[in-house]
C-alpha cells in the first residue's frame, strides 16, 4: 500500500491544525512548498519563527504589537474618552481600516463559550475595569453571533457588579446590526463597518 514520506504527512497534519484548512487544502499546500527552493523555504521557516519574537501582546489593550505599549494606546491624539471593546485582533485591524473610529481598543482575544470551554477567564476581560478611568462610553463591538452577545451582556453586568466602573458615568452601547447576524467583523468591508459604528445602540 502506497505510504506518503513522513515529513510530508506531518506538515499535512499541521497544516490542518490552522482554522479553516482542511486535509485536501493542507495537502496542496505541502506539495506547493516541496515544489518550492530550499532557500525560500528556509525563508518560510524563519519569518514562522520571527512571529513570536518579533511581536508582543500591548499590556493595556491586549492587541499584537511591535513595540510595548502598541501605537494606538500611546498616541494621545486618539479619543481617550472612549474605548471599543473587540474579539480578536483581526476586529481591530478591520476597524482601524475603516477609518472610523479614533478611540481606544480592547482586545477580549475570543468570546465566552461555554460549549467550547471557553469562559471569562479564559479572555482579557477581568481588567477592562481598570481601564474605564475618564472613558465616557463603552462600545462592545463582539461579533453579532451568540458567543458574542453572551460576552456583550456578560461584560455590561460584570461593569455593573463592580465598584471600580461609576456604570452611571459611562455610557455602554453595542454596536449596530449594520453587520449580519453570525458574520464575522475582521470580513466586513469599511462601509458596512462604518454604519455599524453609527447604528450602536444602548445595550
Amino acid at each position: 500500500m502506497f505510504k506518503l514520506p513522513r515529513a510530508v504527512r506531518e506538515l499535512t497534519e499541521t497544516f490542518e491544525r490552522l482554522p479553516g484548512i482542511g486535509p485536501k487544502s493542507a495537502q496542496r499546500l505541502v506539495f506547493y512548498l516541496l515544489h518550492n527552493p530550499e532557500e525560500r523555504l528556509q525563508q518560510f521557516a524563519d519569518r514562522l519563527t520571527a512571529l513570536k519574537r518579533g511581536t508582543v501582546l500591548c499590556s493595556r489593550c491586549h492587541s499584537v504589537s511591535e513595540h510595548e505599549p502598541c501605537s494606538i494606546c500611546s498616541d494621545k491624539n486618539r479619543d481617550q474618552k472612549v474605548m471599543c471593546v473587540v474579539e480578536q485582533p483581526l476586529d481591530l485591524v478591520a476597524l482601524e481600516r475603516a477609518e472610523s473610529f479614533s478611540g481606544l481598543y480592547h482586545v477580549l482575544h475570543g468570546a465566552i463559550a461555554p460549549l467550547n470551554n471557553i469562559g471569562p477567564d479564559q479572555l482579557f476581560l477581568y481588567d477592562l475595569a481598570d481601564r474605564l478611568e475618564g472613558v465616557t462610553e463603552l462600545i462592545l463591538a463582539t461579533n453579532p453571533t451568540m458567543e458574542g452577545e453572551a460576552t456583550a451582556l456578560y461584560i455590561k453586568e460584570f461593569l455593573e457588579q463592580s465598584n471600580k466602573v461609576d456604570t452611571t458615568a459611562i455610557k455602554i452601547t453595542r454596536i449596530g446590526h449594520g453587520l449580519p447576524i453570525g458574520a464575522d467583523i475582521e470580513y466586513a468591508d469599511g462601509v458596512t463597518l462604518k454604519r455599524a459604528l453609527e447604528g450602536r445602540r444602548g445595550l
